[in-house]
């Protein structure tokens, strides 16, 4: 159903429609926005982990550490009590939320009595798994190289035989893979069906934690034999506190919280230099370009953007600002939009949209962002949909 003109209020069908596209477009999948790590020879190398989203100068290792993931926890700390840890477990959730934390703490609470009891420990042997020296705690990433998935020469000749001897030293051993969907892809399943035969078999006192924001592109097979830990993006009120205490001036902090969706490492990264800001300002810019709606400024607009080394950011932005809009024109409450200091904007431009189309640019946006996560052209994907909200 169309709407009558570009100021006619939406009826019961068109906010029924509207509501329904909003809610079914998927966000895209956003890539981490800390640089690559540096590669480690061999792959099996321990590395330093990530940091968790908690002050940098903590030393200490356990569940303590982690903010606002209390059910996780729970799981975790359960099965350590009952000595019935998982032979595979998958952490699910967005990055910068605390799975590698978490993956190091249960490592850290099997292995050291204070680490369990009080979950929290500064002693040698959880500083060795802090800082990836403790022979039975392997940290093992994605190559920086091609598409980044592990080679199964690594499976076979590195993770198995650690699998097969391990523990060396303690009473348990653990493999931790940040970004398994990274490292075994269903597109490249060799190192994933290599994996598979010791997740099929598993051996006693050797447990494998995979962490993922997006388990839909793992092999069915290797989801099935992990239990599932879900993680939570961080509530708006835990990200303020970590820009707080990593002295980021307030500010700030709206629009990082804004566009961080849960995740403190994003809130941290946009926060710098007032990235969050000029993001806003550029999918303004978008906007406003698509308003005029002169195909030749849209062509070039759309070059300049497919150079943006922020390009998955500014999608996200974008698809936020026309989510809000769609807000709006639904009368929705003001407390669900992410960018209220800028509600005479989001105002204007719902008047002139109204919610259906403002949740149809939501879609199309997740959809552009899906394209380019299979190697679509950028300046071709991004002519598509400026022309095509023009």
């Amino acid at each position: 159903m169309q709407l009558r003109g570009p100021h006619a209020s939406p009826t019961a069908e068109t906010v029924s429609d509207a509501r329904n596209t909003l809610l079914d477009a998927p966000k895209p999948a956003m890539a981490p926005v800390e640089p690559a790590l540096a590669p480690v020879e061999p792959a099996m190398a321990p590395v330093e982990p990530a940091m968790a989203p908690v002050e940098p100068a903590m030393r200490a290792l356990g569940f303590a550490q982690l903010l606002a993931q209390e059910s996780a926890v729970q799981i975790l700390r359960h099965a350590i009590a009952r000595d019935r840890l998982a032979h595979a477990y998958l952490f699910d959730g967005p990055s910068g939320v605390g799975k590698e934390t978490a993956a190091l703490a249960l490592a850290a609470a099997q292995l050291c009595p204070e680490a369990a009891a009080r979950g929290t420990c500064t002693c040698p042997l959880c500083e060795r798994i802090r800082t990836g020296k403790h022979p039975d705690v392997r940290v093992v990433r994605p190559r920086d190289e091609g598409d980044r998935n592990l080679a199964v020469d690594v499976v076979r000749n590195d993770i198995l035989p650690f699998a097969r001897f391990a523990p060396f030293e303690a009473n348990a051993a653990f493999i931790i893979f940040p970004e398994a969907d990274v490292s075994f892809p269903v597109q490249h399943a060799e190192a994933a069906n290599a994996l598979l035969k010791t997740l099929e078999e598993p051996r006693s006192r050797v447990t494998f934690i995979l962490l993922s924001e997006r388990p839909d592109r793992l092999l069915p097979t290797i989801r099935s034999r992990c239990q599932r830990v879900r993680f939570r993006p961080l509530p708006a009120a835990v990200l303020h506190m970590i820009l707080t205490r990593h002295g980021v001036p307030e500010p700030l902090h709206a629009a990082a919280i804004a566009l961080a969706q849960g995740r403190a490492d994003r809130a941290l990264a946009l926060a710098n230099d007032d990235q969050a800001e000029r993001l806003l300002a550029l999918s303004l810019r978008i906007d406003e370009a698509v308003t005029a709606a002169r195909p030749g400024d849209l062509l070039d607009l759309a070059a300049e953007l497919s150079q943006s080394e922020q390009l998955d950011m500014l999608l996200s932005t974008l698809q936020l600002f026309y989510r809000d809009v769609a807000h709006v024109a639904l009368h929705d409450d003001p407390g669900v939009l992410s960018f209220p200091q800028r509600t005479d904007v989001l105002q204007r431009r719902a008047a002139l949209l109204g919610p259906r189309r403002a949740a149809e640019r939501v879609a199309a946006i997740a959809e552009t962002a899906e394209a380019l996560e299979l190697n679509a052209n950028p300046e071709t994907a991004l002519d598509a949909l400026l022309l095509g909200f023009a």
